[in-house]
């Protein structure tokens, strides 16, 4: 595990629950450095004096507040905490409410809560609470001296949380230029939302994250290699031919591509069953959905 990025309590009511935070995700982005083109000299991050141009090291700064133009105030680790100790320590639910009712646009970044020492009982409570009630608590929480809207949530064993985006923070999407609920309006057919339903259930399937991996970087880190075993470690690559060719506006026939869609699910479908006579009974029901998509396509 990673290790713990604040300690403090769960509150709700008068329910105290001790926890520990873990950060709950691992970004997996290539750790590039900048470089300098003329000769390849690593070009770093430098804390320098702006009056002396000298510079200066982390053991020598302090966080400051500009009150007036040119005119600071000190602000320690400690005025963070003294500002309000309650804040700086609990993760204080001001509300439980369907988890539903939350747009997927105010999650931010995910955590793990930990029981502490003796928070086991509590912790369990509000965990089954939660998950009997469908709810989920909105909170508040201060990590790394800024106050965050959160959710606490069940994710399996776990108490679960997840900071929220405050609802400044949310762009407007009213100059959005979107089509409306009235899909004739929208030059869309009853036949074709028909067979987009029955492709979208044809491709349904139950939710498994490791099928998924981040492609673009293991391209990006197998061409890196490439470079380096063939000795083009200094290469500056212009920009090339290779990049595919923007398309132009045009009508597009969505229903010319639903049939193709499915004619390539019903055909992969068919591939997958004829090496086996007998089909077990994982597979039959997925045998029939080839058969009805055979049959739409044909009716199409």
């Amino acid at each position: 595990m990673p290790r713990v990025v604040w300690k403090g309590a769960i509150t709700f009511g008068l329910v105290h629950i001790p926890v520990n935070l873990y950060p709950g995700s691992a970004p997996r982005a290539l750790d590039l450095d900048l470089l300098d083109k003329r000769d390849f000299a690593p070009v770093g991050y430098r804390r320098v004096n702006k009056r002396t141009g000298k510079e200066v090291t982390p053991e020598n700064t302090v966080k400051g507040y500009e009150y007036e133009e040119g005119q600071y105030v000190v602000v320690s680790d400690e005025d963070f905490k003294q500002a309000n100790v309650k804040a700086t320590q609990t993760v204080d639910i001001q509300s439980f409410v369907d988890a539903r009712e939350i747009p997927a646009y105010y999650f931010d970044t995910p955590y793990y809560l930990e029981p502490g020492k003796r928070g086991e009982k509590a912790y369990a409570l509000l965990r089954e609470t939660l998950r009997k009630t469908g709810r989920v608590g909105v909170a508040t929480v201060v990590l790394h001296t800024r106050q965050h809207l959160a959710v606490v949530m069940p994710v399996e064993r776990m108490l679960f949380l997840n900071t929220l985006r405050f609802a400044d923070e949310i762009r407007p999407t009213a100059k959005l230029e979107l089509p409306g609920d009235n899909l004739k309006a929208a030059g869309v057919s009853p036949k074709e939302l028909d067979m987009a339903v029955r492709l979208v259930a044809d491709m349904a399937e139950s939710w498994n994250p490791k099928a998924f991996k981040d492609t673009y970087r293991e391209d990006l880190l197998a061409r890196i290699k490439e470079k380096v075993k063939s000795g083009r470690t200094h290469e500056v690559a212009e920009p090339g031919g290779g990049e595919a060719p923007r398309r132009s506006a045009e009508v597009i026939d969505l229903m010319s591509l639903l049939k193709k869609s499915l004619d390539a699910k019903g055909e992969r479908a068919r591939d997958s069953n004829r090496p086996s006579r007998r089909a077990s009974s994982r597979q039959r029901p997925r045998a029939r959905r080839s058969r009805v998509v055979e049959r739409v396509r044909r009716r199409a």
